[in-house]
């Protein structure tokens, strides 16, 4: 993965402030490797393999945005979190199957929660995306059509066999559709991608 540091998970939160983040992060022994905040977005990176202490880091960023943390919060249900990881894709035999859990050191590579469910969750790269899920699957469909990812005119991968194969295509319109802040990521603009004239 080139968008993101190998084997990080990045947690990007709306809604909460960073020291609020960075203290649930500690107390759920998931202490952070880096942090920041901007454009409305508090996050925090962690070593994908450090540990986990109560719960893992995907459902620990699905906790955040739930009641459970309401009088700490204050009113979470305007509280959403967008979730990383730069793991591989799991290919533990259930990691194909959306419905069952993937194995915990391949957890899916990116998730959006919000009032404590996942709404969209769904592995990067290598037409990965196709396999979507969540209360709203199709929440990036239209944009993932139109850059030729999914869909019956996904024709980029048959003209160039290595389209989108670490799924960078993919997290730059996560990060323009939700407006994430980089760093923790190492992307362009992908509608500058999508405005600039082939030559």
């Amino acid at each position: 993965m080139t968008w993101l540091a190998p084997n990080t998970f990045v947690t990007f939160c709306k809604g909460l402030t960073l020291p609020i983040l960075s203290g649930i992060l500690s107390e759920a022994g998931r202490p952070a490797l880096a942090v920041g905040e901007s454009g409305g977005w508090a996050w925090a990176t962690h070593d994908a393999y450090a540990a986990p202490y109560r719960e893992t880091a995907l459902e620990l960023a699905r906790g955040i945005t739930s009641s459970r943390l309401a009088s700490r919060l204050g009113a979470p249900d305007r509280v959403e979190t967008v979730f990383l990881a730069s793991t591989p894709a799991c290919t533990c035999p259930h990691g194909r199957n959306l419905m069952v859990p993937h194995c915990a050191e391949h957890p899916l590579q990116f998730v959006y929660s919000l009032a404590g469910f996942e709404q969209v969750y769904f592995n990067v790269g290598q037409r990965r995306e196709s396999r979507r899920g969540g209360g709203e699957a199709d929440l990036l469909v239209q944009e993932l059509l139109e850059a030729g990812i999914v869909g019956r005119d996904a024709s980029k991968y048959d003209t160039d066999p290595g389209f989108n194969a670490d799924g960078a295509y993919t997290v730059r319109i996560i990060a323009d559709h939700f407006g994430l802040p980089s760093p923790p990521l190492r992307l362009g603009s992908a509608r500058a991608d999508r405005e600039t004239p082939e030559r």
